[in-house]
């Protein structure tokens, strides 16, 4: 799709998805599930990492512990028409997002009687969707889209696709921050498009506005006319690193690292992503397809989401694992070798010496480092190795606190956007005096939802 403002389109591209080994098969029986089905049991060596089936009662919305509403006509601050052109309001009520009661979710769009249109467009709350260091991820969803084809179809616009984290609250950096559209459908043809953006806007490495995609015809049943299964696969454990879209188990694009340079492979890819389900009408998509809505265009017809599940696989705890004794707190200690911890995860660092790092840090997330020996000398400051790619208006706190996470911090300092999320500095931090050996965890805590810090390593001085 032609995007002339240069901010996210929407070519959502980002299938479903499933390993080599399952996926097949996984997606043959899909195919003649109901249309309430519970999403797949996950294949031998994935690991369920976000599940919503859409279940409630009917009429109810979304919930907002896994999703938030974008409304209006843009983000605060962001370009008009979300960066498309397309014209609907986007609301939080139920008449345009809502649950079906039979295990599924809704998003409607309706034109009043003065001619003007609504829709929903939901965000996961979660930005921190990519896969481990040499690991895979699958984002996977299974839906229908809206059933109307020929003239009454002029303008539809579903989409189920994912933006990179730092996209949110800056709200200006697309395409550089990586978009990865699952599905994208326009004018009710019988067609699926996935795609990937990156790079810079017009042209660029990955030819912008249009992207780096492609588009195939739903097997068997039209997309209108039944559900279909749209997978991405993300997958590290390869050279190139790859990133492949299915449509009912069958791949028809992927991407790869080779494809462009490696900075911007790594500015699209090098950090969390979170994933978009909406309805738009009219824009830039459709009109370069057969034109955008008109008197004919039918309102009220959904689109119609079974589930979203998103997978992990392979990589670890990091290339540095826990040590069995303890640890020495005035010698480096890699942030990846980390005893246990939530929120976080562990990928490549571009940082001086390689190796890797922890990401996609958020308000709540820890990690744990256990063992750690302050001698007899008491240690006064914490220094920390940081980078950040946060957007403008999002900071936290990168805390120290011994042997509970719920006792108060012995030190901490604020952190905000560092000039990208592998732009390396060097923070020192005032401590309140410790000896022995602790358990020190790392917590992180914000007023914002959204990543706001990578951590590389750390250590303790006098």
């Amino acid at each position: 799709m032609s995007d002339t403002s240069g901010i996210p389109r929407r070519r959502r591209a980002l299938v479903a998805v499933l390993a080599t080994l399952g996926l097949a098969a996984a997606v043959a029986s899909a195919a003649t599930l109901p249309a309430n089905a519970s999403a797949p049991t996950p294949p031998s060596g994935w690991t369920q990492v976000f599940l919503d089936d859409f279940n409630g009662a009917a009429g109810t919305g979304v919930s907002t512990s896994n999703w938030q509403y974008a409304t209006g006509t843009s983000y605060p601050g962001g370009p008009a028409n979300w960066g498309t052109g397309e014209v609907e309001t986007m609301t939080n009520s139920t008449s345009n997002v809502s649950l079906d009661g039979n295990g599924n979710l809704r998003i409607t769009p309706i034109r009043d009687s003065a001619g003007r249109w609504t829709s929903g467009r939901i965000e996961t709350n979660r930005t921190d969707f990519q896969p481990p260091a040499g690991g895979k991820l699958r984002v996977e969803a299974r839906i229908q889209m809206p059933n109307v084809t020929g003239t009454a179809a002029e303008g539809y616009w579903p989409a189920f696709w994912m933006l990179g984290a730092p996209y949110r609250g800056n709200y200006q950096n697309w395409p550089g921050v990586g978009e990865l559209d699952i599905m994208e459908n326009v004018q009710g043809m019988n067609r699926v498009w996935a795609t990937m953006h990156c790079g810079t806007n017009p042209g660029g490495p990955c030819n912008e506005t249009t992207g780096i995609g492609n588009n195939v015809a739903c097997p068997g049943s039209t997309c209108q006319s039944a559900f279909h299964t749209y997978t991405m696969e993300w997958d590290r454990s390869v050279s190139p690193e790859t990133i492949r879209f299915y449509v009912d188990g069958t791949q028809f694009h992927s991407v790869n690292a080779s494809q462009m340079d490696a900075t911007t492979w790594a500015n699209a890819t090098n950090h969390g992503f979170f994933i978009i389900l909406n309805v738009a009408m009219g824009g830039a998509f459709p009109d370069a397809l057969g034109g955008g809505l008109d008197s004919g265009t039918q309102s009220g017809v959904p689109m119609t989401v079974d589930y979203v599940q998103v997978l992990s696989a392979g990589g670890g705890g990091g290339t540095t694992p826990p040590p069995s004794g303890s640890r020495d707190a005035y010698s480096t200690i890699q942030a990846e070798s980390f005893n246990s911890q939530s929120g976080t995860i562990t990928e490549t660092t571009t940082d001086t010496g390689g190796g890797q790092n922890i990401g996609a840090l958020a308000n709540g997330d820890w990690a744990l480092y256990q063992n750690v020996n302050f001698g007899s000398t008491a240690a006064t400051q914490f220094v920390a190795r940081v980078a950040s790619g946060a957007g403008s208006g999002v900071s936290g706190l990168v805390e120290v606190r011994l042997d509970s996470r719920s006792n108060a911090p012995i030190g901490s300092f604020a952190l905000a956007n560092t000039g990208g999320w592998q732009s390396w500095r060097t923070v020192p931090a005032n401590i309140s005096s410790v000896t022995g050996t602790h358990d020190v965890h790392l917590t992180f805590t914000s007023g914002q939802p959204a990543d706001f810090v990578n951590v590389n390593w750390f250590n303790f001085g006098h």
